[in-house]
């Protein structure tokens, strides 16, 4: 299996660190957050990784070398010219994914979810993606079924909402920030340029079933803030 780690954003929420470096590699404990997630997805055995860069991209793509891709096999997908988004930036390194599922996930989580049950639930619902979320709050939701379809987004903040299919009773759900997804999506992607991986789901989920993976309980911090260091450094040694 390969994996994509998301790691061409701004990093906007993360300055002043990203004044001057790529959020990738803004450091827990000594150790920046590509290369835990590196090392997260080695142990279960994903070692073919591609890393999509933008911001600063020429730190990441030494960080790489100096140390030989921490272990793995590295590729860089280059986005120097533009930023394409998570829906954008998977398009354009579609090439490099074989025939089966593979993992997306964004630099800037950390987490202990366990990729074995979740690859296991994937192969036996069969969906286009599973999604991992958790009962945790947040301002973002994707919206499911009872059997944990997808059936819709919602901002509870700008009370913004996206129903892809309607008349069910719906359940909130906040996304962890990693995906298990099969290559069919490839084919049923129209949007060009700079999209979200999220709108290619909402439009797609109506006639491909796409499935949340519950992982509550598992470890999660979403590094996207500075503030976000201490609590990850406290779960993350």
């Amino acid at each position: 299996m390969k994996a994509m780690i998301l790691a061409a954003g701004l990093g906007t929420r993360f300055k002043p660190w990203t004044d001057l470096h790529p959020k990738a590699l803004a450091l827990v404990n000594g150790r920046s957050l590509l290369e835990r997630n590196l090392e997260y997805l080695r142990s279960f055995g994903i070692k073919d990784v591609i890393v999509n860069v933008h911001h600063f991209e020429e730190q990441i793509r030494e960080a790489i070398i100096i140390h030989d891709g921490w272990g793995s096999n590295v590729t860089i997908s280059d986005e120097s010219d533009e930023v394409l988004e998570t829906g954008g930036g998977l398009k354009k390194a579609a090439g490099y994914f074989d025939n089966g599922p593979f993992i997306l996930m964004n630099a800037d989580i950390l987490t202990n979810l366990d990729l074995h049950t979740m690859i296991e639930f994937h192969k036996e619902k069969k969906p286009l993606a599973t999604l991992a979320i958790t009962n945790r709050l947040s301002s973002r939701y994707f919206l499911f079924d009872d059997g944990e379809r997808l059936c819709g987004w919602r901002n509870t903040k700008t009370g913004e909402e996206k129903i892809s299919i309607p008349g069910r009773k719906l359940y909130e759900k906040a996304f962890s920030g990693v995906h298990l997804i099969s290559p069919e999506i490839f084919s049923l992607m129209h949007q060009q340029g700079k999209f979200s991986i999220i709108d290619v789901y909402l439009e797609l989920a109506y006639a491909h079933p796409i499935r949340g993976f519950d992982h509550s309980g598992s470890k999660l911090v979403d590094v996207g803030r500075t503030e976000s260091v201490a609590e990850a450094e406290k779960l993350f040694p």
